[in-house]
């Protein structure tokens, strides 16, 4: 028997014995895979053979989880999508609009002279050119300033860079409860300890701050991922007012902010320029395939972070600069936004009417649907998996001890909108299930 059917059948053996319950998490392959002195493609393996059984259900940077076994009852029949079909994707937040296209091909048409694209291609910097810090700093409102913005790759190498400056190696980081899932993978690779801080409705609680102490720290004020909650007016300066007396650097992460209302949002880093980093991007804000990130540093910081975003390899092309630079300033990200504002809400509308106990932003590309009982998040996510519908499990977001057993979000931004009621009429039809 080949080595990988060795240790799936060994696990196979655990689901179906009940020593591995429906909802356990399986540890992360690579993880199996030098705890068991196997090669990580072994491990792999492993993990695909127990995905072809129906076993385990999971994937790369979600984790793997056991599933609800045997299959739900009723599951086929609400069967969304043919054997084989892609699922109904409830995961994906990348949202486009019709006109998209065009826009961006009027917009960036006179990068395609000769003598434009030339200086376009050519080396830059992390910082850019003036007239890009300028169009990106315009973002940002009166907290951006054009000599603090630099670029990055996207806005995920933007916020590496951020955790780069802002905490030395083995520091600790607060943030919210539930977090971007990407934040928990960059915090281990940089050798940053995440440290959960609880949330109530108006998002990080004060006082958990001011206890726990940390180096930093990171959150989303403006349309939180993945619960959609804004921080109040109120909360950012009792926050703001932590910080200070911490003497701690805060990271700003604004890339769903263009989905709020521009005029009642502001930046955090309004109350503590000295002390914030704030991220950008414009992969949701305009296209997924135009990842500029934009970072905006205290002022002491400028040389520190143009010098991470360099050694890190996370600086933005000179192209992706002068894109996002033109993008920005004739106005055509600025359409777009507002274009996926509409769309968000109505597809957000249409969340509300066909699932009950969802929360969120009222223009927000997804939801969190508080799972009735007794439903977990995992059994249920491999009950939609089987229904033809891909969907985000809660525990994906929490950061440990805090967990979300009984919760998902859902991504709003990738079905056409006849589609995504069906789909989202389909999981409501699901919930009602026992489960087996």
């Amino acid at each position: 028997m080949d080595e990988y059917l060795r240790h799936a059948h060994v696990l196979a053996s655990r689901i179906l014995s009940g020593r591995l319950r429906p909802g356990d998490r399986l540890p992360p392959q690579r993880v199996f895979a030098r705890e068991r002195g196997i090669a990580a493609s072994t491990a792999a393996r492993v993990y695909g053979e127990l995905r072809r059984r129906g076993l385990v259900v999971g994937e790369v940077g979600r984790g793997t989880y056991v599933r609800a076994a045997p299959p739900v009852a009723g599951a086929a029949a609400l069967t969304a999508a043919p054997p084989g079909a892609a699922p109904a994707d409830l995961e994906l937040t990348y949202p486009t609009t019709p006109g998209q296209p065009t826009a961006l091909a009027a917009s960036l048409a006179p990068l395609l002279r000769p003598d434009v694209l030339a200086r376009a291609t050519a080396p830059r910097s992390p910082r850019g050119t003036r007239a890009a810090r300028e169009a990106a700093a315009r973002l940002l409102g009166p907290a951006g300033d054009p000599e603090r913005v630099l670029f990055a790759g996207n806005g995920r190498q933007a916020l590496a860079a951020a955790f780069t400056c802002a905490v030395p190696r083995g520091g600790r980081i607060g943030v919210e409860s539930l977090t971007y899932p990407l934040v928990k993978e960059m915090a281990e690779r940089l050798g940053r300890v995440l440290v959960p801080l609880p949330l109530d409705a108006h998002g990080i609680v004060p006082a958990a701050l001011a206890a726990e102490r940390p180096a930093a720290l990171y959150f989303q004020p403006t349309l939180h991922n993945p619960t959609g909650r804004g921080t109040p007016p109120e909360r950012r300066a009792e926050l703001a007012d932590v910080a200070a007396r911490l003497r701690i650097p805060v990271v700003e992460d604004r890339v769903w902010s263009f989905l709020a209302d521009p005029d009642a949002e502001r930046v955090f880093a309004a109350l503590a320029p000295e002390r914030t980093y704030v991220v950008e991007s414009l992969s949701k804000r305009v296209a997924p395939g135009l990842t500029a990130g934009v970072l905006l540093v205290p002022e002491d910081r400028v040389e520190w972070a143009e010098s991470a975003l360099r050694e890190g390899s996370w600086a933005a092309g000179g192209f992706a600069v002068e894109a996002a630079a033109r993008v920005l300033a004739d106005g055509t990200a600025a359409r777009l936004a507002a274009e996926k504002r509409a769309d968000a809400a109505r597809r957000q509308r249409i969340a509300t009417e066909e699932l009950p106990t969802t929360e969120s932003h009222p223009s927000s590309y997804f939801t969190w649907w508080h799972l009735p009982a007794p439903w977990r998040a995992e059994p249920f996510t491999a009950a939609a998996r089987a229904a033809g519908i891909a969907v985000t499990p809660g525990p994906t977001f929490a950061v440990p001890p805090y967990t979300a057993p009984h919760t998902l979000r859902l991504g709003l931004a990738a079905l056409p909108l006849p589609t995504l009621r069906t789909t989202l009429r389909t999981l409501a039809t699901l919930a009602r299930t026992l489960p087996a």
